[in-house]
């Protein structure tokens, strides 16, 4: 596929389609983009689905780090040094479609097309400034406000548009290290959340905006 000159390019053509240097991939559910200590040699951009970030300490502790859903970058480390390795491993928590860039490509895009470099860094000032609210919560919150955070975040409450309130089939284990607490008190929160009215679950878990009392509630 012949890309279209600098002034006809289309950020939106070239974040869905295959072509030089990028290809669309198809992962099931609990496959992985790439894991830690892979080369970090690509970028992804997640087209549809969910996926979340892992790390797993030298003793074998694991910890989900951030969740990601459609129109996030994934593995931007990459772009860091040639020949550097992935710091973390990246899973699909439900069906997802990428499109896989390489390096080269990915370096060649940002340099010669603004459009596209100006999303990339959007959505990395968007990663940072989630990463310090993700930093406050865990130091400042309760693990009752921490967990009505994630699963509101699941649902995509603030983003533009309807928030999706079936959220993707996630582990109250999974659930537990995101907020930095125990599985039972997890399960203790979401069956008094489901008492309140403020979700439903039966396979999946709808959350309603009333969730939004638990986070605003001092």
């Amino acid at each position: 596929m012949v890309e279209p000159k600098n002034g006809n390019f289309d950020v939106a053509t070239f974040l869905s389609s295959a072509g030089m240097g990028r290809k669309i991939v198809q992962l099931k559910s609990k496959q992985a983009f790439f894991s830690q200590g892979s080369p970090a040699d690509s970028v992804f951009y997640l087209q549809k689905g969910r996926g979340k970030l892992t790390v797993v300490s030298k003793k074998g502790k694991e910890a989900t780090i951030t969740l990601c859903s459609a129109g996030d970058f994934v593995g931007e480390e990459s772009l860091a040094t040639v020949g550097g390795l992935h710091m973390a491993t990246a899973t699909a928590i439900s069906a997802c479609a990428a499109l896989k860039i390489e390096r080269k490509e990915m370096v060649r895009v940002m340099h010669e097309e603004h459009a596209f470099s100006d999303l990339f860094l959007v959505f990395l000032l968007g990663r940072s400034m989630r990463t310090q609210a993700d930093l406050v919560d865990q130091l400042f919150n309760s693990s009752e406000k921490r967990l009505a955070r994630i699963l509101l975040l699941l649902a995509e409450f603030g983003k533009p548009g309807e928030p999706e309130t079936l959220i993707p089939q996630i582990s109250q284990e999974t659930l537990a290290e995101m907020i930095g607490t125990t599985r039972s008190r997890v399960s203790f929160f979401m069956n008094r959340f489901r008492k309140l009215g403020f979700i439903q679950y039966n396979g999946r878990i709808q959350v309603h905006k009333s969730l939004l009392n638990v986070v605003l509630h001092d």
